[in-house]
């Protein structure tokens, strides 16, 4: 792991009440770090803390105890301006594209709004570098007078990714960024985020439930299982390094499904004959 370490967790809970008034952690002492340049992925099944930890590490939600050290100071404790430059320099991206956007905003103003919020441009000049913002992420400058509407699920994913990257931030947290698109289009989205982590260097925390994909796309792989980070593998030596039941078992999961699509191939190749 790159020593340049840029953002680090340090025995991180987030406690929530019941329907009971009980108080429970749905994140439970997470340590995590995070360098310079690397992607790092959580993996776990649906309610087992992974988008509470993406809030909390975006300061979306407050931490109940424990640390958030981004650049060597405490970010959950900040406030004002100190609270707003953290918020430039960590971007989201969510599952839901379309929950993104107004309805009644097109895509180009949809995108200027950071840089006027922000102060980091006039108007006149982020309506420039729109443009050169579409481009960085596959799409024309027509499509900045467009309305959401109007656009495919692929390409909405596309236009939050160009506004996250437009901001040149430090990190960006994908929270199953691509689980709401078809198999085709998820492969897409991935090799652009590849593309630009080549290209700007910013470093990305990748949420999902997908094994395999963290495992393609990943430097690490942080095990996630009732809020508790229970294992954290290189991901090119996860088939070997696996020890935890439950990352055992999700490995279990991914391979007899790519066993299945075998068998289904060769059924495919008998029909043909």
């Amino acid at each position: 792991m790159n020593d340049n370490i840029i953002l680090e967790l340090e025995g991180v809970c987030k406690k929530f009440k019941d329907n009971d008034g009980k108080l429970f952690k749905a994140v439970n002492n997470v340590n995590l770090k995070l360098a310079q340049g690397e992607c790092i992925g959580i993996v776990g099944e649906s309610g087992c803390g992974k988008s509470t930890l993406a809030r909390i590490i975006s300061r979306l939600v407050d931490t109940s105890e424990g640390k958030i050290v981004f650049k060597g100071e405490d970010a959950a404790v900040l406030r004002g301006k100190s609270l707003k430059t953290y918020y430039k320099s960590i971007q989201m991206i969510f599952q839901d594209p379309l929950s993104t956007f107004s309805p009644r905003m097109k895509i180009g103003t949809y995108l200027i709004e950071p840089f006027i919020n922000f102060n980091i441009m006039n108007r006149k000049q982020s309506c420039k570098y729109v443009e050169e913002m579409l481009s960085m992420v596959g799409l024309n400058k027509d499509y900045a007078h467009r309305y959401p509407s109007e656009l495919s699920g692929g390409q909405l994913q596309r236009v939050v990714i160009a506004r996250a990257i437009g901001l040149k931030p430090d990190i960006i947290v994908c929270d199953e960024c691509t689980s709401a698109l078809d198999v085709s289009i998820q492969q897409q989205i991935v090799n652009l985020l590849l593309e630009l982590r080549k290209q700007t260097n910013f470093s990305n925390i990748f949420i999902t439930h997908d094994l395999a994909l963290a495992e393609s796309i990943c430097d690490r792989i942080y095990v996630m299982y009732l809020g508790e980070i229970v294992e954290v593998i290189e991901s090119q030596n996860i088939i070997k390094d696996a020890k935890h039941p439950y990352t055992k078992m999700l490995l279990n999961s991914v391979f007899s499904v790519k066993e299945f699509n075998k068998k289904i191939e060769a059924v495919d190749a008998i029909l043909c004959i």
